[in-house]
C-alpha cells in the first residue's frame, strides 16, 4: 500500500511524514524529486531529492508524475519517479498533491493507494506558515502567499471529491490526528 499525504500548505504534511517514518509501523519512505531550494533543516533524500531541472529531463523515461508551481522565484518542478524504489510487496508513506495522487491511482491501481488528507483551519495554517518562514535564513513570504492562494483551487471541494477522497484528518490537535491516522493505517495493512 502506498499511504498518500496531502492537504493544503502548512496543514502539517511533512510533520506526519517524518512522524509516521519513525513510529516503526511498516511503512517505507518515498522521497519525490524537486527543482525548489531545500528549506533550513532540509535534507537530500529525506523530504525530497533536490535536482535540478536537467536531471528530470534526463530521466524523463522513469517519470510517472511532474508538475511545476511557477512561483515568485520562478518555476520549481515535483516529480515522482519508478526509480525502483516502489515495490508491491512492501508498505509506503509519500506526500504529493491531489493531482500526484490522482496521477498515482493511474500507475500502480486504486486498490494501492490510501489516501490522508489533512485538514486545518485557515487561520492555524497561516499562523503554521509564518512561523515556519520566521525560521528560515531568508524567508519567502510572497511564495507562502502564492501557496494560499493557489490551495484554493487545487484542494478545491470539488477536486477533493473528483479524486474520491471521503475521510478526512482534522488536526488541529497533531497526537490526536496522528493517532487516529496511525489506527487507520494498521487497519488498512492487516
Amino acid at each position: 500500500m502506498i499511504f498518500y499525504i496531502m492537504g493544503k500548505s502548512a496543514s502539517g504534511k511533512d510533520s506526519l511524514y517524518k512522524k509516521l517514518l519513525s513510529a516503526n509501523i511498516g511503512l517505507n519512505k518515498v522521497a519525490i524529486y524537486t527543482t525548489r531550494p531545500k528549506r533550513d533543516g532540509e535534507k537530500d533524500g529525506n523530504e525530497y531529492y533536490f535536482v535540478d531541472k536537467k536531471y528530470l529531463e534526463d530521466n524523463s523515461d522513469k517519470v510517472i508524475e511532474k508538475r511545476v508551481y511557477h512561483t515568485v522565484f520562478g518555476d520549481w518542478y515535483y516529480a515522482t519517479l519508478d526509480d525502483g524504489n516502489i515495490n508491491k510487496n512492501d508498505n509506503y508513506v509519500i506526500i504529493g498533491t491531489l493531482e500526484s495522487y490522482n496521477i498515482l491511482k493511474k500507475y500502480f491501481g486504486n486498490e494501492f493507494l490510501f489516501p490522508i488528507y489533512l485538514e486545518v483551519d485557515n487561520e492555524i495554517r497561516r499562523q503554521r506558515a509564518i512561523d515556519r518562514e520566521n525560521m528560515q535564513e531568508v524567508p519567502k513570504f510572497d511564495e507562502m502567499e502564492r501557496r494560499f492562494k493557489a490551495d484554493e483551487l487545487d484542494f478545491s471541494e470539488e477536486k477533493i471529491k473528483e479524486a474520491g477522497i471521503i475521510d478526512r484528518y482534522k488536526n488541529d490537535d497533531f497526537d490526536k490526528c496522528f493517532e487516529k491516522i496511525v489506527s487507520d493505517i494498521k487497519k488498512v495493512m492487516r
